[in-house]
């Protein structure tokens, strides 16, 4: 099957590759994918640059890809990973800091987090949160669990 993005480097770029693979401090995977480059540039199929590197053809035809229509700095580098939205907005965090700072249920000697957790889907302030994440919210703020006074948490 015919390659449908063809991988040409000129000598200047080839030696900058070769430096780039050989001196200095680089991530892994920028290695990694100079070393795609170069061997694309030498006429190699995707799978045999995929199995002397370790790496996937899927890869290969990505960084081969990216270096066509992007250029060698995009080829090079990884996109931004913008990660995750946070399961808590400001709002709810200040609902959770504001019900971990009042005195625990009559039962309770202390809040724990599993109940924090629990009080911030039963107020309606989520629909569902774990006690992993009321601790990291926690942990953002000043509270301490260990110093308070009649079970209520001192910031």
């Amino acid at each position: 099957m015919a390659k449908k993005y063809i991988v040409t480097l000129t000598e200047e770029a080839r030696v900058m590759l070769e430096t780039l693979t050989k001196t200095g401090k680089r991530a892994a995977r920028t290695i990694t994918r100079a070393h795609i480059l170069l061997h694309a540039d030498a006429d190699l199929t995707d799978q045999a640059i995929a199995a002397a590197l370790r790496v996937g053809t899927a890869t290969v035809e990505r960084v081969r890809k990216r270096f066509v229509l992007e250029g060698m700095g995009a080829a090079l580098t990884e996109r931004a990973r913008p990660g995750g939205k946070p399961l808590l907005d400001g709002h709810a965090e200040a609902v959770l800091v504001a019900w971990a700072c009042a005195a625990p249920p009559d039962d309770r000697k202390r809040w724990t987090m599993q109940l924090l957790a629990d009080k911030l889907v039963e107020v309606g302030e989520i629909s569902a949160v774990s006690d992993e994440t009321v601790r990291r919210a926690l942990k953002k703020t000043t509270l301490s669990p260990g110093k308070s006074k009649n079970g209520v948490y001192q910031p």
